[in-house]
């Protein structure tokens, strides 16, 4: 086992920079969502608590929304992203690990944009809209360990157009799938992106996945799945789980923990949408994660989606649709594929 690094020395004022890592391509695939003309990403990524986060900083202008379906949610200014709501456009996405603890990083991208003068215009101030959602990652790694306003800050600074790096890193860093067999049968989980484009538009997607579920290939068949056990080694643990047939399941062993389990994406365009027509296309991001994972959208999980209308394309609300949902089912999958295992979560392709 895996000793826990010491929380104190985790928390400590050399953190932040310890932690900082610019982005760097990952061999193989196509397609990231910095492919949509002013999108940048950062990630802030501690490699020793097992911890980490990830911000998208779009151009100015932005139209962002976006929805929660997950049952056990942790998010930040989620509800002015709804239609009706006064606040239109958004300037920057954070997800991030540290549970409900690492929602304190959104007020170091509040400062990081506050000091660029981008934020809403209140009047007396500027205020950035940053919405925020988390991942429960503090059972892998140090649970001490918890991205705050310094790392948030840190991430915006590495925030670079050019490649993203996938896998471990950033928010994906103490990530894990496939818990249904409970948490000794877990898989790593991590951050991908891919992208989609047609002529002039294109949709990308970036996805934190941590989810209950299994991730399914682009057959329906498992691809990030619980590791073989002493005893439930054959068959699914959950009926139509992408392969025939029915198996043993392990019932009592499936990590129900609220808010343990959680799958994250912003979705960008470069279309001209509404907040209205944002908000769809957040709904068709959540398509896209329940193509890839079984089951999704559980009582257990926190899955939420953001969406960013950078403006400058015409497309159809169902073209639109269709390209969101399969850049995140694909970016899901690369996620998987890019994660390096660590103690008592190995990445695909690694000894269990």
């Amino acid at each position: 086992m895996r000793a826990r690094p010491d929380a104190r020395a985790a928390r400590g004022p050399e953190r932040a920079d310890r932690g900082v890592r610019v982005a760097h391509p990952r061999r193989g695939g196509v397609g990231v969502i910095t492919e949509v003309p002013g999108v940048r990403v950062g990630h802030w990524t501690d490699p020793v608590g097992l911890t980490g986060c990830t911000v998208v900083l779009p151009p100015p202008g932005t139209v962002g929304s976006g929805e929660v379906r997950g049952g056990a949610p942790g998010t930040r200014e989620t509800d002015l992203l709804r239609p009706g709501m006064l606040v239109r456009e958004v300037h920057a996405v954070l997800l991030t690990g540290g549970s409900a603890f690492g929602l304190a990083a959104a007020d170091g991208v509040m400062r990081f944009l506050e000091e660029r003068g981008i934020g809403f215009d209140a009047g007396v101030a500027r205020v950035p809209i940053v919405p925020a959602a988390v991942v429960f990652d503090l059972a892998l790694g140090d649970p001490g360990a918890r991205p705050g306003p310094r790392e948030g800050y840190a991430a915006c600074l590495a925030a670079s157009a050019g490649p993203v790096e996938e896998g471990s890193v950033g928010a994906g860093t103490g990530a894990t799938v496939a818990k249904l067999r409970g948490p000794r049968r877990q898989r790593k989980g991590g951050v991908g992106s891919a992208a989609e484009r047609r002529g002039a538009v294109v949709v990308g997607a970036l996805v934190v996945v941590n989810a209950l579920g299994e991730v399914l290939d682009e057959e329906g068949k498992v691809l990030a799945g619980a590791r073989p056990g002493p005893h439930l080694e054959q068959g699914p643990p959950w009926p139509g789980a992408g392969q025939a047939g029915d198996g043993p399941r392990s019932e009592g062993a499936v990590d129900l923990r609220p808010g343990a389990n959680t799958t994250l994406a912003v979705v960008a365009t470069n279309s001209n949408l509404t907040k209205e027509e944002a908000h769809a296309l957040a709904a068709a991001g959540h398509r896209g994660i329940a193509a890839a994972i079984r089951p999704s959208h559980t009582i257990w999980d926190g899955d939420a989606v953001f969406s960013l209308a950078t403006g400058g394309a015409e497309a159809g609300r169902h073209e639109l649709s269709e390209m969101a949902e399969r850049a995140v089912a694909t970016a899901v999958r690369r996620a998987v594929r890019a994660a390096r295992g660590v103690a008592g979560a190995p990445g695909l392709g690694e000894a269990p």
